[in-house]
């Protein structure tokens, strides 16, 4: 039995593990970087072991500094979250070779899993149906060539370790075709450390589906229904919601026994998700899976009760999955908001410093899931991730106008965030009406301006005495490139608009 567990992460999904024990009566470790020394996940934990220098390698993606660790507290196994090493099958095996429990699936079908060109090979035995394509690397650009010909433009080249859309190239013409191939090549070696890309078929402005499935040591395996998660910038999410506006209850049952079938065809143990495309003649198609809990878990968590991190842990603990499928069903809409430190008016680049100012948004059927405190320092080391946002409802346009109100509740001076870009989407026409592609910020969002104005003077006005009185007349200049901090400088463009 487990009682004591180390959380290998930080920030949000750190915080989130722990209660999750706490509410279980297992202690918890946290381990924490120089840049995380006063970081909300280590105040929360029981106790806290300092692990290595800010940048991830020397911290969070040390395997000898986790595991001692995790012995010199006497913990009994280390939960990885998401990101840094939850899904690498090597530490996930070294942990187990040290006689801790991992909360994670077997190395084998996480190893598996983790290569999209072998996950491929496997659901093509499993008939799982696949974007046409490569199921096998080749560093031979010929046939790269000869499949783009075969299966026609626009073709898509992928990272086979990749994510997070890195190693990843849309092509549209033939003459574009090797510079993509090449630049794919060098971006997976630099990110994931390999060189293997592979080819499919681009599906133009489809939607992104993914199912919550969950599997024991005992052979059960269930989903959880699905989340769309269509609204993404630079391939990675920010908004997603469940149920998906796009499924029929037939399409559902359809899309929930595939994904049962792959977790199947893997040897799949613990909660994870499988990823699907859903292309405008309601057909889908297998894109991966993800042997970990999803940022977006507590969407599904809303509309079915259940405890995703309880029960990983639980499946862990090698206890079996308490319910059937036929005990699930979905109850009401849920929608999360990903709360970045990042300028959409820039490009989305990454913001950075001290936050100054919060207020977290309360009240019926809101959620927060958060990683800050008023006074975290937000660094240059880290996903831009501060929170998650969670709005329930009875149906999906009280979760949508719940989740407008609760971000315009939701103050972060200090740094900037996508809050008043994503009030902006969840308003738009398109939005509102449930056509929600993965093109859909491309489309309709290259125009997006703040129409945030008055709010944020508002909060403006609200904080600058206190922030003004706490700086007095001195301000930190840094290195001396940075301009003087101050909550009008960081609440971003506003102005004071006539009155009509």
């Amino acid at each position: 039995m487990l009682k004591k567990i180390l959380v290998a992460n930080r920030s949000e999904i750190a915080c989130r593990i722990i209660k999750a024990c706490k509410e279980l009566g297992l202690k918890t470790v946290a381990v924490y970087s120089d840049a995380d020394k006063n970081a909300l996940h280590v105040q929360l934990a029981d106790e806290a072991v300092f692990i290595g220098q800010s940048q991830p390698n020397q911290s969070y993606l040390n395997f000898d500094a986790i595991i001692n660790a995790a012995k010199m507290t006497n913990a009994d196994a280390i939960h990885p979250g998401y990101g840094f090493l939850a899904e690498n099958s090597e530490f996930n095996q070294r942990v187990r070779d040290e006689g801790l429990t991992f909360i994670a699936p077997s190395p084998e079908p996480m190893r598996l899993l983790g290569s999209k060109i072998i996950s491929r090979q496997i659901m093509s035995v499993a008939d799982v149906p696949l974007v046409p394509g490569m199921k096998t690397f080749t560093p031979d650009f010929s046939e790269f060539e000869k499949y783009a010909e075969n299966i026609g433009y626009p073709v898509l080249i992928k990272s086979s370790a990749g994510g997070g859309g890195k190693g990843m190239r849309i092509v549209n013409m033939p003459e574009d075709l090797k510079s993509s191939f090449e630049g794919a090549v060098r971006e997976s070696k630099s990110a994931f450390g390999s060189e293997e890309v592979y080819l499919e078929k681009y599906i133009e402005s489809p939607r992104h589906i993914e199912f919550q499935v969950a599997a024991d040591h005992f052979g059960n395996v269930v989903h959880l229904f699905e989340r769309e998660c269509s609204i993404q910038r630079r391939h990675q999410k920010i908004i997603e919601e469940t149920p998906s506006p796009a499924l029929t209850p037939e399409l559902r049952n359809k899309m929930g026994e595939t994904a049962i079938r792959v977790i199947q065809a893997s040897g799949y143990d613990s909660v994870g998700t499988v990823e699907f495309l859903f292309d405008k003649n309601n057909d889908f198609y297998f894109l991966e899976v993800n042997a970990r809990i999803q940022v977006e878990h507590p969407i599904t968590e809303a509309v079915t009760g259940i405890d995703l991190l309880k029960l990983q842990i639980e499946i862990a603990n090698n206890n079996p999955l308490p319910f059937k499928q036929e005990d699930l069903h979905q109850n009401g809409h849920a929608i999360e908001c990903r709360i970045y430190a990042e300028d959409a008016d820039n490009n989305f680049m990454p913001s950075v410093g001290k936050i100054l100012f919060l207020k977290e948004p309360t009240g019926p059927g809101i959620r927060y899931d958060s990683g800050i405190y008023q006074g975290t320092d937000v660094s240059v080391f880290y996903d831009p991730v501060l929170a998650k946002l969670i709005t329930w409802g009875a149906d999906r346009e009280e979760a949508r106008l719940r989740m407008i109100h609760a971000l315009k509740q939701n103050v972060i001076l200090g740094v900037k965030t996508s809050i008043p870009f994503m009030s902006n989407i969840l308003q738009h026409e398109e939005f509102i009406s449930g056509k929600t592609f993965t093109d859909f910020i491309g489309k309709n969002m290259s125009h997006n301006s703040r129409d945030a104005g008055e709010e944020n003077l508002h909060h403006a006005i609200s904080v600058a005495t206190l922030h003004l009185s706490k700086q007095k007349t001195t301000f930190s200049l840094g290195t001396g490139n940075e301009p003087l901090s101050s909550p009008w400088l960081e609440i971003g463009n506003w102005e004071i608009g006539k009155s009509k």
